[in-house]
This record gives C-alpha cells, structure tokens and sequence, in this order.
C-alpha cells in the first residue's frame, strides 16, 4: 500500500531568488520618474540602438504633419481682409502656407536633434524617431537642411518680405532650440512670435495691408495657446521630470496668470476689430461672430486648465465640440467678408 502523504508539504526550494516587487520595494519596477535637482540638466540616457525601419516614414513623423495645422494661420489675414478668394491673392497664400511646412518641420528636426536626451526621459516624445533611435541624426540634421533652402527659397519667389520673415523665423526658431528655450519667459516668448509670423504671412505673401486690431488678436491669442501648454505641462509633468528645463523657474499660479491675461486681451481685441469691421452690413455679421469666438476660447481654456493643452493640435483634432463652434464662427466670419 503506498503511504499516505502529509496534509502540508513544505514547497521546494528555489535555486533562484525572490524579485522584488511593487509592495516590497515601494516603487514600480517599470515607470519610475526620474527626478532632478531644481535647475540641474537632465541626466544623460544612453541611446537606443537604431532600429531597421522605413528611412522616409521614419523622417516623415519627424516632420510632424499633425503640427501642420498650426500653419493654417497663415490664410489668417487674407481671411479677415476679405481677399482669400481673390486669384492674386489664394495663390502666394498658399504658397506661404507651403513654405512654413516645410520650415517648421526643419525647426522640429533641429529641435529633436537638440534635445534628444530629455525627450527620451519624456513619457510622448521618447516615441519620436529620433528619441527612439529610428532616425540618426546627421541624417535628421541634412533633411533639415534641405527643408530650409526649399521653404526659403520658396518664400523669396513669391515675395522678399516673406523670404524675410521666414529668414527671421528660423533665426528666431534655432535660437529657441538651441540656446533660449530654457529661459523662463523667453520661451514662450520666442514661441508666441512663430505663431504671430504665421499670421502675417499670408498678407505679406499677398501684399495686404494688416490692421493692428488684427496683430493685436494674433499676438495675445498665440501667448495664451502658448502659455496653457506650458502650464498643462507643467501640470501633468512636474518641474523636475527633466523634460524642459525652463520648468523648474515657473509655477502654475504665473502660468495661469499669463494665460488669463492673454484670453482677456484676445477677446477684447477681437471685439474691437469685430465693431470697427462691420461697415454698413445689414446684419452685423461681425459682431455676431464674437459669440462663437469667446466661447470657442473658454472651451480651449476648460481643457488647459484640466492639464490637457501640452499638444494643441491633439485637441483641435480631437474636440469635436470645438471643431463645430469654430464652424460655426468661420461662417459667420465669412458672412461678414462677404456682406461689408
């Protein structure tokens, strides 16, 4: 008969010891944040080996495409004089809008290029080809290059004041990546004004004269787009995550001062340039429009206060809420160019 075996047999031994986990060790294995010292630069991460993909899908996503949106604000000021559709001016128009896709892809390349150890301390941007070791940088570096003379010589064709301003753009831009963007107040600064440029260029493009109500909307409107993401990143990063520098010297209470400031100039610049532009129209189309303007700018503001706006076109793209009120504010805009 085979004998009985004991109720509790003792496990058996492992030649392999016990890994740590959460509970015994108090932090997460994978994840951990590394933390800095308040204005130290973050620390060095060894790079990833590059990995065998697509040369060209590989420089495409570094170019950012998504971001091409924000150049859309060049048809900004042909738009407001009431001249977008006019054959001399849709055609230089479009050309600037060309040009600064092409040289603000540049920018992102320089800039990944410049700051390729902390995006890969970044939980979004140690994604990027760069960052990930998907693209080698004097490869990035040439294709940046290249960007730059064909956005270049693009602009002084169509005319020398654009070839100016996106000589002064990419002056502006390789000084930010560089050197200024870890200067509080400089930063955003020298951001706000890549913005402004674009608002400009396509009534430089097209030889149009721009209202100072006009820059005025432009300016304060690219300050608060600006200003809310630093504070989202700030947000939902913290000041020592070692991802941006210029962090560490801002707190959430200036942030939100800034971009209050900047909401409230917008709106009231808006509505000047929306009272002095609705001529002798029947239906103040204009006027009308400030509706959906101010209440597509609180919309953005709900999501930079939630800590949501450190990617602007994610929410332009995402928010279909926002995508119809700015709908609804560009037909009533129209309406008005079309009816003074």
């Amino acid at each position: 008969m085979m004998p009985i075996a004991t109720a509790i047999d003792p496990p058996p031994l492992s030649s392999e010891p016990r890994r740590p986990d959460r509970e015994s060790t108090g932090r997460s294995v994978v994840g951990h944040r590394a933390r800095h010292a308040p204005g130290a630069p973050p620390r060095s991460v060894s790079a990833p080996r590059l990995r065998r993909v697509s040369l060209f899908g590989a420089v495409l996503r570094s170019m950012r495409p998504k971001q091409w949106t924000k150049n859309l604000l060049v048809v900004a000021a042909p738009l407001a004089a009431g001249q977008i559709a006019e054959p001399g001016v849709l055609g230089p128009t479009l050309v600037a809008f060309v040009a600064f896709c092409l040289v603000s892809s540049a920018i992102y390349l320089v800039n990944d290029c410049a700051d390729v150890q902390a995006d890969r301390l970044h939980p979004r941007k140690r994604l990027r080809p760069i960052a990930a070791g998907e693209l080698a940088v004097p490869v990035a570096l040439v294709v940046a290059a290249l960007l730059m003379a064909a956005g270049l010589v693009a602009g002084f064709l169509t005319s020398w004041e654009l070839g100016v301003l996106l000589v002064s753009y990419l002056a502006a831009q390789v000084l930010y990546s560089c050197w200024l963007k870890h200067e509080p107040v400089l930063d955003i600064t020298l951001v706000t004004s890549g913005f402004l440029m674009r608002a400009v260029a396509g009534g430089l493009a097209a030889g149009l004269p721009i209202s100072d109500w006009f820059l005025l909307v432009a300016g304060f409107g690219s300050l608060f787009i600006v200003a809310g993401k630093r504070y989202s990143e700030l947000h939902t990063l913290g000041s020592e995550a070692g991802t941006r520098r210029s962090l560490v010297r801002y707190t959430d209470t200036y942030l939100r001062f800034v971009w209050s400031i900047a909401a409230a100039a917008t709106i009231t610049a808006y509505c000047l340039w929306a009272f002095e532009n609705n001529g002798d129209s029947e239906v103040p189309w204009h006027t009308l429009s400030i509706v959906p303007f101010v209440v597509g700018l609180l919309r953005y503001a709900v999501d930079i206060d939630a800590g949501e706006a450190a990617e602007p076109e994610d929410i332009v793209w995402g928010d279909r809420l926002l995508q119809a009120i700015g709908l609804v504010w560009l037909v009533l805009l129209s309406l008005g160019v079309v009816d003074v």
